[in-house]
């Protein structure tokens, strides 16, 4: 009797698992989701072609990543992913204490994103994307080169790994 328990409890512990799983394997997106359309985003900011960086990188992200066909119109596409970048700003972080001229900047961009399919439902939202981006600026004035649009392109594409873990992954 005793060794009966013995082997059921065993069974039990090892048929029974941790609770845990993988990321990226709730997709709660809907399965008849073939073509997704991403159309520039909107720039409500000063900040040259943030929009575009922004949204070229989202497109290879989702080109790389999934088996979507992206288009960048949604007269086909059966949903379509809208961002608006609300904010840019830069500011310094740290400083010279020779000269009292900044050493390092950081970018911050704010978005606001919606994925809806054909019918208008929103399948995916967040109104408050926040993303940092730190760079050093050049103290040598004869070698200075501005170092803020490749801090954009890097923010350009966290931004874009994120938003679309976050889709797949329906956080």
């Amino acid at each position: 009797m005793r060794r009966a328990a013995v082997l059921v409890a065993a069974a039990c512990i090892f048929s029974a698992g941790c609770g845990y799983h993988t990321a990226g394997h709730a997709s709660l997106l809907p399965s008849d989701l073939h073509t997704l359309a991403v159309p520039a985003f909107a720039n409500h900011t000063q900040t040259y072609k943030i929009e575009q960086m922004l949204t070229a990188a989202v497109i290879q992200e989702f080109s790389t990543r999934t088996n979507y066909h992206v288009v960048t119109t949604s007269a086909s596409a059966d949903a379509t992913l809208r961002g608006t970048v609300l904010s840019t700003a830069t500011t310094p972080l740290t400083y010279d204490s020779r000269t009292g001229r900044a050493a390092s900047v950081l970018v911050i961009v704010s978005m606001n994103v919606v994925l809806t399919d054909r019918q208008g439902r929103v399948l995916y939202q967040n109104p408050s994307y926040t993303f940092r981006e730190q760079y050093q600026v050049s103290q040598e004035l004869s070698s200075f080169f501005e170092e803020d649009s490749p801090a954009f392109q890097r923010l350009s594409r966290e931004f874009a790994r994120t938003l679309v873990s976050n889709i797949l992954e329906a956080f």
